[in-house]
């Protein structure tokens, strides 16, 4: 997909969505454990960089994602006790963080190909989705339900159906405009803040109770995604300190 892009980038580019997104894991897991298995995404955001875009990675950067798989794995094990843990909710959960850092990644090289123009890469994205998703209705035997469904010529379903899309569209739209003023991985860093938040109210909401090893591996996560930050944060100034030393001299 990548090389198509490259050659006909008014045609190919990166998916809209994650193939592997968040619907998939919450089918099998509890809204709770959804953030410690996307957590990560920050670690296989580090990896892929260095194999597709040739970026290494500080040694302490490197520590810090180390620090998020051990809270990972604490939360695994402390989900493993109760009723709600599944083995292919965790599986799907670590496929969803790797497929969302390989679109974050080629959102970012794709829109070199479309003159950073992030209206053309949605525009695109959308289309070509809904040309591929015709066959992947015909194969999964959907049509025959969207046919047969009752309400399909009721003004009200098309209603809600145009708001459903204009809000899919602003989303994507909004995370390639983000992707390509900051980066990939500050994209991914948001993105494990947001499910962090809705760790915290889905567990109020639902009521849920946790040990106290549980929420320990909730801090251990995030506290190395904000370390991680900061690392990259420090050295993102350092690079800047040494850009304007140059053009001084």
């Amino acid at each position: 997909m990548s090389s198509l892009s490259k050659r006909y980038p008014r045609f190919v580019t990166v998916p809209s969505g994650n193939p592997l997104d968040k619907e998939t894991f919450l089918k099998y897991v509890g809204v709770a454990f959804y953030y410690v298995g996307r957590s990560l995404t920050t670690v296989f955001n580090v990896v892929l960089t260095y194999l597709l875009l040739g970026q290494k990675t500080s040694g302490q950067a490197v520590g810090c994602c180390l620090l998020i798989v051990a809270g990972f794995w604490i939360g695994v094990d402390q989900e493993s006790l109760t009723d709600s843990f599944s083995l292919i909710g965790t599986i799907f959960g670590v496929l969803g963080s790797l497929s969302l850092s390989l679109y974050s990644i080629y959102t970012k090289r794709t829109l070199q190909h479309v003159n950073q123009e992030v209206w053309l890469l949605s525009y695109y994205n959308n289309v070509y989705s809904a040309v591929i998703f015709i066959p992947l209705m015909l194969i999964n035997g959907e049509l025959s339900v969207v046919l047969n469904y009752k309400n399909l010529g009721e003004p009200w379903f098309w209603a809600v159906m145009t708001v459903g899309g204009f809000c899919g569209f602003a989303i994507g739209y909004v995370t390639a405009l983000q992707i390509k003023v900051t980066s990939p991985l500050t994209h991914n860093i948001s993105g494990t803040a947001k499910a962090c938040a809705q760790t915290v109210i889905a567990t109020s909401w639902y009521n849920e109770a946790k040990s106290l090893l549980w929420w320990t591996s909730n801090v251990v996560v995030l506290v190395g995604s904000a370390l991680y930050t900061r690392v990259k944060q420090l050295e993102m100034d350092q690079r800047h300190r040494e850009q304007l030393n140059n053009q001084k001299v």
